[in-house]
């Protein structure tokens, strides 16, 4: 999460959507006073000026909007360019389940990934509910339940989403480098039976229809 109010943008980082690319390019031209929460570098030697600072829910890297109330007022939101990642969700779910499998702290998804393939993963029923509650505007909904996304960019179409957001800068963050990837094959079609595609396309099914992303969507 990036909260920069000299360039008056916040951008909320959705897991397993490509967002450490993005932060990484944004802390790249960080202003002194920007809010970096996360793990990389420049957040990690900002960390200490976390504290102190109130806000209605978690302070963390995946942190919510609505997570920020009382960190930004009302009227102070109102003028920020305000953005997230998106992710076709068949690429996102086989990310996410890789990635899970090489990371050693307690979860129970982590445990769960690490113990079953992907076809039982996906179809565990918290994996479900999960995904099923958190379409990617539950990100983006502020502490009254309003959508307050000024741009939600497709990870598959950076050069053409981040447009705005960079005019809004002014200054270019594309192309974007390659971060934090998994260990798995680029092409996700291959580890899904027609049923668990299936599966997919009805827990994130808001997000297909709204961001137009299909199975083969490569």
């Amino acid at each position: 999460m990036i909260l920069s109010r000299g360039r008056r943008y916040l951008f909320i980082h959705i897991p397993k959507t490509g967002g450490t690319a993005l932060t990484l390019a944004l802390e790249a031209r960080a202003m002194k006073d920007d809010i970096l929460i996360g793990d990389t570098p420049k957040a990690r030697a900002r960390r200490g000026r976390l504290a102190g600072l109130s806000a209605r829910g978690r302070l963390w890297k995946h942190s919510t909007l609505a997570d920020l109330d009382g960190l930004l007022s009302p009227d102070e939101l109102e003028t920020f360019f305000i953005l997230t990642l998106v992710r076709n969700p068949w690429d996102r779910m086989v990310s996410y389940y890789h990635w899970l499998r090489g990371q050693s702290f307690a979860h129970p998804a982590v445990a769960l990934a690490k113990a079953t393939g992907f076809s039982a993963f996906l179809n565990h029923p918290d994996t479900q509910a999960a995904f099923a509650a958190w379409p990617y505007a539950a990100y983006l909904r502020d502490g009254q339940g309003r959508d307050r996304a000024t741009l939600y960019a497709r990870l598959e179409r950076l050069g053409e989403d981040l447009t705005e957001f960079e005019a809004h800068l002014g200054f270019r963050l594309t192309p974007l480098p390659r971060a934090n990837d998994s260990a798995r094959a680029r092409d996700w079609r291959p580890y899904y039976s027609d049923g668990d595609a299936a599966l997919v396309a009805r827990l994130c099914a808001a997000d297909i229809a709204r961001f137009g992303y299909g199975f083969d969507s490569a």
